[in-house]
């Protein structure tokens, strides 16, 4: 008898029970098709019922990709008895569209200009929300000066600020998949860092903050931001 390992997994440990182990006992008498064959019905099947817990758990099906034997496949064909398949649902990359929406739906919408300039972040490289790459945590923020001000209600068109309230209805929805939180970051770079830079900003930081300029910088661009992390 030979041991084949079938996988499917999930983004998070949150979703129960996305990510399974199923071990396949092949029979020998089986030519090695027959037992690639076996082992592709199986990994259907598995997908299915993954599926299936996902509907339940999230009220949809989230896209998956399929790798097999480490490589990334578009079908199951091809197997060897030995085969590895994992089938990993893109979870958090939906998080991410979701959020950048509403983000955008709750903005002040003035002049747009606020909209346009959240930023995100995939384990702290910038990226194109629309094009999520695979990452432990994404985080956003908004790269202008008065972001502070908005996410304290000065806003006649945001008056409950927006960022702790997006936050709030993705950790409604996407709780039972990942840790989604309101927190402040730094981000020394768009309007916000180079308004940093300005005689006026310098002379705020010394009279409200004081301390060391590089603590100054910091309190200085920490902007509103929203935290998704699938390991909490």
């Amino acid at each position: 008898m030979r041991g084949a390992r079938l996988m499917a997994t999930r983004t998070s440990v949150r979703v129960d029970p996305v990510a399974r182990d199923i071990t396949l006992m092949l029979d020998d008498t089986l030519s090695p098709d027959a037992q690639a064959a076996l082992l592709a019905g199986a990994a259907r099947e598995a997908l299915g019922d993954a599926q299936d817990m996902n509907r339940q758990a999230l009220g949809y099906v989230p896209e998956h990709e399929t790798f097999v034997d480490g490589a990334r496949r578009d079908d199951l064909t091809k197997l060897t008895p030995r085969s590895t398949i994992l089938f990993e649902f893109k979870l958090l990359t939906d998080i991410v569209e979701w959020i950048d929406e509403q983000l955008i739906i709750h903005s002040p919408v003035r002049t747009e200009r606020f909209a346009r300039s959240h930023v995100w972040f995939a384990d702290d490289v910038e990226m194109d929300p629309l094009n999520p790459p695979p990452a432990e945590q994404y985080v956003v923020l908004n790269a202008q000066p008065y972001a502070r001000k908005i996410e304290r209600g000065l806003s006649s068109q945001a008056p409950a600020g927006v960022y702790e309230g997006v936050a709030t209805l993705a950790k409604r929805r996407f709780g039972n998949v990942a840790y989604v939180g309101f927190s402040y970051r730094s981000f020394p770079g768009g309007a916000i860092g180079k308004w940093a830079q300005t005689a006026s900003a310098e002379k705020l930081s010394r009279n409200v903050r004081g301390g060391r300029v590089g603590a100054r910088q910091d309190w200085l661009t920490r902007q509103p931001a929203i935290l998704i992390d699938q390991g909490r």
